[in-house]
């Protein structure tokens, strides 16, 4: 029988996983202060322009890591080893087919994603450099989510500390060569992200060259249905929320450059605190994915509760922190007058976002493990259609950014409202299964 999940196995699991989501947030942290401290607001607005619409299209695509690990986690929890193995194979083939498509449809992609941002002509001029330049790391890019998907299932999660680690350092290296050095602007910044996500794939393949193979379940027809319909339903679920953030960065585009640059600013915090506590919630994913495959109500009750306390934790010192450091930081990273006046004018909604957003990214955790993604995608689509109501409902306020981050901040709030209900009928159903 197995022992009960403690606080120590977690964190045990979520450190490597604090460092490679912290090493995630790296690339928007130093494309914004090579961009604040060698450009101007103009630029600084164009990576996050461009960077938005990236997030947009490649996290369309989140799903080949989300639904890799519930399902390799359900697999481990069976004992079902040729299909842990099974999932890795998919994925990967997945994520080769999937980006060899998104570089081939990117000059039509790219005109809808840019046509989706009411950005100022010299930003888009600079965000196309940028989004032309990244686009040939799309491959790479899109097989990597599935073997960091597969690692996660199987509790590897120092390997997927080296696999970001390569990424996300490799490209904050070849950012500050390709700007700082060489001058390349918006597409430098592009150019040396694609360049490290083919160096992280190819590590990433290594690290798991000994799964590699053709294990009887590959192509067995109920598996590969359920594969598919889970990763439709996260598919549609990432899409949901990536547009609420979308429309976060348009409406701050609307009122200006400046404060697009400051908005930009301030969501290198709000990333860095999602990133980082989304450690626990994919811990969370492993053991309630292990437990579902167990059939092990108590073992998933079990794992719901310990991450969560952990994560909440975690949020009130990450919410500190920020209320002490991020002030002087940003005086230190914006050469931009006006935009480093926007960021420290609505800094205290950035310090509220690590808290707000524990709720909401434990339950995506919980549903993600359980591969209930009816759930996620439903819930997704309530919430952003909320948030976006709420952002038009206060601009009637005329109350200008300050009405951007109040709608904004809300968004989590709604986010988790609207999966919370589903909590019971999982646990009832674990329970039938006992």
């Amino acid at each position: 029988m197995t022992a009960p999940l403690t606080h120590r196995q977690v964190l045990s699991l979520a450190w490597p996983v604090m460092l490679a989501q912290a090493a995630s947030a790296l690339p928007g942290i130093v494309d914004t202060v090579v961009m604040g401290t060698s450009g101007s607001a103009t630029d600084l607005a164009a990576v996050a322009v461009a960077a938005v619409a990236f997030s947009f299209l490649y996290w369309g695509f989140g799903f080949l890591r989300m639904s890799t690990t519930g399902l390799t986690a359900q697999a481990q929890g069976r004992g079902d080893s040729h299909e842990v193995q099974a999932q890795l194979v998919r994925g990967g083939l997945v994520g080769v087919a999937l980006g060899a498509l998104v570089l081939l449809a990117f000059p039509v992609a790219e005109t809808m994603l840019l046509g989706a941002f009411q950005a100022s002509s010299e930003v888009e001029h600079e965000a196309t450099g940028y989004m032309r330049a990244r686009i040939w790391g799309a491959p790479a890019a899109l097989t990597g989510f599935a073997i960091q998907g597969w690692l996660l299932g199987v509790g590897r999660t120092r390997a997927l500390l080296v696999v970001q680690l390569v990424l996300n350092i490799g490209n904050a290296v070849l950012d500050a060569i390709f700007v700082g050095v060489l001058d390349w602007g918006a597409a430098g910044i592009g150019a040396g992200t694609a360049m490290a996500e083919v160096a992280a794939c190819l590590v990433g393949v290594a690290l798991v060259r000994g799964s590699l193979g053709w294990p009887p379940s590959l192509l067995d027809r109920d598996k590969l249905r359920l594969t598919f319909s889970a990763n439709r339903d996260v598919m549609v679920r990432t899409i949901a929320l990536l547009g609420g953030f979308a429309w976060f960065v348009n409406a701050g585009a609307r009122l200006g450059d400046a404060v697009a640059a400051g908005n930009q600013v301030l969501l290198q915090f709000v990333s860095t605190s999602a990133f980082v506590l989304d450690a626990y919630a994919f811990v969370t994913e492993k053991e309630v994915g292990e437990a579902v495959g167990a059939r092990s109500p108590a073992r998933l009750k079990r794992a719901m509760r310990v991450t969560t306390e952990l994560a909440l934790g975690s949020a009130v010192v990450f919410c500190l922190l920020f209320a002490v450091t991020a002030g002087p930081i940003i005086d230190a990273i914006v050469a931009d007058p006006t935009a480093r006046s926007v960021a420290q004018e609505f800094l205290p909604f950035c310090v509220m976002v690590p808290l707000l957003g524990v709720p909401a990214w434990q339950l995506d955790g919980i549903f993600l493990g359980a591969v209930r993604g009816r759930s996620l995608r439903n819930a997704a689509i309530v919430a952003t259609v909320a948030y976006i109501a709420l952002d038009l409902g206060l601009r009637q306020l005329h109350l200008g950014n300050t009405g951007v981050w109040w709608a904004f901040v809300t968004m989590y709030a709604l986010r988790a409202l609207s999966l919370a209900p589903g909590v019971r009928g999982l646990l009832a159903s674990a329970e039938e299964v006992d």
